[in-house]
């Protein structure tokens, strides 16, 4: 007889909360470790709506795409909020364990690595296995490139039939065209509305990377980061990143 579903059975409870494994005794630790398992636990999340997102973009569905990349923002928001919660751990309180650390760092991070690049961020760190199999494809603005191109606008074909896995560089016509996406929103309301909810990915990125820059100086300060970062000067060096900088530079346009 099949045994009867259980909230814990459903959710492999007992496998994810043993799946946290401290190697030091100092209380917070477990903190550290379930606040990073939990940035993981949402990438993945995002990685599956993005490839939804994606899907749906490149087939002329872009009203479909709209709740998975909504949905894509409110998360990156949850995890900027989790960046409060680590700041209660004082630079005394990491200190204490943080030699157990060794080499590993969030810079390692493959997921990471992969929402960046679908996003349409290329190259920096090692690729992983994730990483490497996004880089093969089209990124999310590329795709919203090719729908813009679909639409009748005019980009030139180094924009939409390019090696994929070179980073991207932003064009004069992708940032004309889509300049008069927004001079007449009520015509073009759906590649309109495509194009902010990508300004909301963006925006939220950028905002957790700053919330991430006050985290981290607030608990090691200027020190070197673990996996041979630089620390909080590498992370301010990425806060200007963008994945769709032509939705950025329009603005100046209009």
């Amino acid at each position: 007889m099949t045994e009867a579903m259980t909230y814990g059975r459903y959710l492999a409870l007992d496998d994810l909360l043993a799946a946290q494994h401290p190697r030091s005794d100092r209380h917070d630790e477990l903190l550290f470790i379930i606040i990073h398992q939990t940035k993981e636990l949402w990438l993945k999340q995002i990685i599956a709506e993005l490839r939804l997102a994606k899907a749906l973009v490149r087939g002329g569905k872009l009203i479909e795409a709209y709740k998975g990349l909504a949905r894509i923002s409110r998360i990156q928001a949850v995890m900027t909020l989790s960046w409060d919660v680590l700041a209660t751990m004082t630079p005394s309180d990491y200190t204490r364990f943080r030699e157990v650390l060794g080499p590993s760092s969030g810079f390692q991070s493959d997921q990471f690595r992969a929402v960046e690049t679908m996003l349409g961020l290329r190259g920096g760190g090692v690729p992983g296995p994730l990483t490497i199999a996004a880089a093969a494809e089209p990124s999310l603005w590329d795709d919203a490139n090719a729908a813009l191109a679909a639409a009748g606008f005019p980009l030139p074909p180094a924009v939409l039939d390019r090696d994929w896995r070179q980073p991207y560089l932003a064009s004069d016509p992708v940032r004309l065209a889509w300049a008069a996406v927004y001079r007449d929103p009520t015509r073009y309301w759906d590649l309109y509305q495509l194009a902010e909810k990508l300004v909301d990915i963006d925006d939220a990125l950028a905002t957790w990377r700053h919330k991430h820059v006050l985290t981290v100086s607030r608990v090691i300060g200027g020190k070197p980061g673990t996996g041979g970062t630089a620390g909080v000067s590498y992370l301010e060096s990425t806060l200007a990143k963008r994945a769709f900088p032509e939705l950025w530079s329009l603005r100046t346009d209009l």
